[in-house]
C-alpha cells in the first residue's frame, strides 16, 4: 500500500509565500507523473500544477508564474512553492502521484489534503 502525506499549509497574507511538500512512502516500484490539484469550498477540484518524472511541468494558468512544482525522485517527495498568493488561492490542497508498486500495478494515489489560507 502506497500513503502520500502533505505537510506545509496554513495561513499567509497577500503576497505571502508557502511551500507544500507531499511524501510517498510504502511499496513503491515507480512514481511516474505527480500533481498538486485544490479544491476551494463550494468548488470543483481543479488541477494546479503536474510534473512528469523526467521533471516536465505543467500548470494551470491562474498560477504560471508564481507557483513552481519540482520533485526530489530520490526522497519520493513532490513540492509546490507558492509565491505571491492571493485570496482566491484559499483552498485545500491534495497532492497526487501516479504510482507503480512493488507488484507492478498501477495506479493513482490521493494524499489527506493540506489547507491553504490567504487573508489579511
Amino acid at each position: 500500500q502506497v500513503q502520500l502525506v502533505e505537510s506545509g499549509g496554513g495561513l499567509v497574507q497577500p503576497g505571502g509565500s508557502l511551500r507544500l511538500s507531499c511524501a510517498a512512502s510504502g511499496s513503491i516500484f515507480r512514481i511516474n507523473d505527480m500533481g498538486w490539484y485544490r479544491q476551494a469550498a463550494g468548488k470543483q477540484r481543479e488541477l494546479v500544477a503536474t510534473i512528469t518524472s523526467g521533471g516536465s511541468t505543467n500548470y494551470v494558468d491562474s498560477v504560471e508564474g508564481r507557483f513552481t512544482i519540482s520533485r526530489d525522485n530520490a526522497k519520493n517527495t513532490v513540492y509546490l512553492q507558492m509565491n505571491s498568493l492571493k485570496p482566491e488561492d484559499t483552498a485545500v490542497y491534495y497532492c497526487n502521484a501516479l504510482v507503480t508498486d512493488g507488484y507492478l500495478r498501477t495506479g493513482d494515489c490521493w494524499g489527506q489534503g493540506t489547507q491553504v489560507t490567504v487573508s489579511s
